[in-house]
């Protein structure tokens, strides 16, 4: 399990760096337009849908929404709808962490999971692709909320491995533990130091402290979140897509929940600088 993990990692990582680098914006949009189609299917079973056919409408109707999106509207104007989205997973994360009540499994296709989760995958690319699109910066921006989120995941994991004990959300996730989010904000900060020395941004370093705070913690709920559904669905995994990490939304869970905070706190600090 260990070894599959970390060959499907070496191949992936040199991959990502590089399409994020290397793709212009147009052709960037297509390759992370493909992974949130992927991700689409599986949120489409998490929501209950058992049928091939009926999964490939609902992946037809995010494309028809990431087309939607692009077309109706802007940078600036796409900015309320991040902000509400941002607003919540840093709530849904709070909410999470709260939660004692056990969880059971939920039968049955699950409208609101497919519809949610469909405008969550769709604002989520619109962020990224967002950040991509930022003149010169852009490309590294990503990659940085790329390896923001990597080393988020790294100091949970090790944190939590090293030191962990009291459980951070023990009904959605026993596996994760305070210890371990106190390693993923460690490594926040760590990063964002790492941002102001390579000034990219034009920000004070407390801004970027909070900026990568507040993504971290949204991608803990990000990936809360995807817990959730799989429990009430009653897998491990979301998928098989990737061997040794499941499928493709155990892969962005965190990603889709930190892109629209990361994007839409960046565009309000920098409005207030």
């Amino acid at each position: 399990m260990l070894r599959n993990r970390v060959i499907t990692a070496l191949v992936l990582i040199p991959l990502v760096v590089a399409g994020i680098l290397l793709l212009p914006s147009d052709v960037f949009s297509w390759a992370i337009g493909l992974l949130v189609l992927v991700g689409a299917r599986e949120m489409s079973q998490l929501g209950g849908v058992q049928h091939l056919m009926a999964s490939v409408v609902y992946m037809g109707f995010v494309a028809l929404g990431m087309w939607s999106i692009q077309i109706f509207f802007d940078s600036q104007t796409i900015q309320p709808v991040l902000l509400l989205v941002g607003l919540f997973w840093l709530l849904i994360t709070a909410l999470l962490v709260l939660r004692r009540r056990p969880l059971g499994q939920v039968n049955g296709m699950r409208p609101l999971v497919l519809l949610g989760g469909g405008i969550l995958l769709v604002i989520a690319w619109y962020a990224v692709l967002g950040l991509h699109q930022r003149e010169a910066v852009g490309p590294s921006l990503v990659l940085f909320l790329f390896v923001l989120i990597w080393m988020a995941d790294s100091g949970a994991f090790f944190a939590g491995r090293a030191w962990g004990e009291r459980k951070l959300a023990p009904a959605v996730s026993p596996g994760k533990t305070w210890t371990g989010a106190a390693g993923a904000l460690g490594g926040a900060v760590i990063c964002a130091l790492v941002l102001d020395q390579l000034a990219l941004l034009s920000l004070s370093i407390a801004s970027l402290v909070l900026l990568c705070l507040l993504a971290t913690i949204a991608s803990i709920g990000g990936d809360l979140f995807e817990s959730l559904l799989k429990r009430q669905a009653g897998v491990k995994d979301s998928g098989t897509l990737l061997p040794g990490h499941g499928g493709a939304l155990d892969r962005i869970d965190s990603l889709i929940a930190a892109a629209p905070v990361f994007t839409v706190g960046l565009f309000m600090l920098e409005r207030l600088a």
